[in-house]
């Protein structure tokens, strides 16, 4: 029996989902639990497995789409089954090389095909024409002039997004034309061109290709244009090898979200540091002890996000969320702990960190980083916070300016250890110090407030032993 595959929910306030890229394709053999494709919504990454062992008897979206939670994605079974009751509203189903789609394309397109040479010199519907029946459609054909290139709009895009030369096409649609089965067979002669190449004239039968699938790039070794003038510049540039790799929709609302963030608000950074020196030697106590104990790894930066979660009770225009004509401020705090992945940042929340243990912190900020790291995450632990805190120490930096993640009014950046001299008595000593970079929209926030803030985290960290002792939260 047939077994539809639904575009998956993922968490309450995700209404669609757009298909990254396709593992199988229509016909193959698969096993449960095998890959099917893989998915993002605006804040993660997903994988979604086969739920049952079949053929794929078809696929209703391509890479790209954006798809509808719940929506059927593709249909698994026995060959032969009947599909129909399957097939979704919306689909956009890749043609298949069967020479079917072409008759589509012929009909729904003949009377827009025309040659390069006539859309080039603007003779676009001024050329003869004839009708001819092909298959039982009316086809308007172009009478040919020497030069012309005649080419259906779906070959003629298909060649321009996968760079076919078309000049080495061997038409096969009526009247001499280019169709897509042409510009397919060109990809696989791997008879290819990055633009630029191709607006360079570069002579393919030249050039073994090291561009990008193996295309003909303008820096290929033996690169010739084959325009009347074939003479070399010795003193021309080399161009530089490059590729282009599409952005990912996270990272385009990563751009996003940053942008607007930089551009509509005042945002303003205070630096200061604090003496290590307590929370190094708790740090070292609970590595040795934590686990007999039942602990978990307890992080330095477990502890900052403890320290700054009981600060910020008492500091609520920066636990707050700016909406331009009010400032919401929360009771407590939701927050947010910025995540490195190889999909880009993310920012899962602690909610209600202000009144959880350190041991709890530790534990629910390893599991969310673990989630965002596998794509995992339910985008509703993606949302909510009130405050972030950031941190590059692991990478040595010792100062940045963290941007803040609206409608949030603040985000704490965490710095590197570093050792620093100080007087103590008339004696020279060295000490652990860390940084910490307090970036601020002054809209909601000014500059005093926020350095008491910066003021009250330092001592707390600086007698955080102490505070944790005091703590009946």
């Amino acid at each position: 029996m047939a077994v539809p595959v639904k575009m998956p929910r993922q968490g309450q306030s995700v209404e669609s989902c757009i298909i990254s890229e396709w593992f199988v394709k229509k016909g193959d053999k698969i096993k449960k639990g095998d890959l099917l494709f893989s998915y993002e919504t605006d804040k993660a990454a997903f994988e979604e497995e086969s739920p049952a062992e079949g053929t794929i008897l078809d696929i209703f979206f391509k890479e790209g789409d954006d798809v509808p939670v719940l929506t059927n994605v593709c249909v698994i079974g026995e060959e032969g089954e009947d599909i129909s009751p399957f097939i979704p509203a919306g689909a956009s189903r890749e043609p298949q090389a069967d020479g079917h789609s072409e008759g589509i394309e012929r009909e729904a397109g003949a009377a827009g095909m025309v040659s390069d040479a006539g859309r080039k010199s603007g003779m676009d519907g001024k050329a003869a024409t004839r009708e001819t029946a092909d298959e039982g459609f009316i086809t308007i054909e172009q009478q040919p002039s020497p030069g012309d290139v005649f080419i259906s709009p779906r070959a003629k895009n298909l060649a321009e997004k996968t760079g076919a030369d078309i000049r080495f096409a061997v038409p096969t649609g009526p009247g001499g034309r280019i169709i897509e089965r042409d510009i397919r067979k060109l990809q696989e002669e791997n008879r290819l061109m990055t633009h630029a190449a191709k607006e360079r004239h570069i002579d393919i039968e030249a050039v073994e290709g090291t561009g990008l699938g193996g295309r003909i790039a303008t820096w290929d070794r033996n690169a010739r244009a084959y325009s009347s003038d074939t003479r070399e510049d010795k003193y021309s540039i080399e161009e530089p090898g490059y590729e282009d790799i599409k952005l990912t929709n996270i990272r385009k609302v990563i751009g996003r979200t940053m942008h607007e963030s930089l551009s509509g608000m005042a945002q303003l950074t205070l630096n200061t540091s604090f003496d290590a020196t307590d929370i190094l030697n708790l740090r070292r106590q609970l590595k040795a002890n934590g686990e007999k104990m039942g602990l978990s790894n307890i992080t330095l930066n477990d502890i900052i996000v403890y320290a700054a979660s009981r600060v910020l009770i008492s500091h609520k225009d920066l636990n707050a969320h700016f909406l331009g004509d009010a400032i919401r401020r929360f009771s407590s705090v939701n927050m947010g702990v910025a995540i490195d992945t190889e999909r880009g940042l993310m920012v899962p929340t602690i909610f209600n960190c202000s009144s959880k243990s350190l041991n709890d912190i530790s534990v629910e900020t390893k599991k969310l980083a673990e989630e965002c790291r596998k794509g995992t995450i339910n985008p509703d632990k993606l949302k909510g916070g009130t405050f972030t805190v950031t941190n590059l120490g692991a990478l040595g930096i010792e100062s940045f300016t963290p941007v803040i993640n609206p409608p949030q009014t603040a985000i704490l950046g965490v710095n590197t250890i570093q050792t620093k001299i100080r007087e103590n008595n008339g004696v020279i000593e060295p000490y652990s110090s860390i940084n910490l970079s307090l970036t601020f929209d002054h809209r909601a926030v000014d500059g005093a407030p926020a350095a008491r803030f910066l003021k009250d985290l330092k001592e707390y960290l600086e007698n955080f032993t102490m505070h944790l002792a005091l703590d009946r939260s």
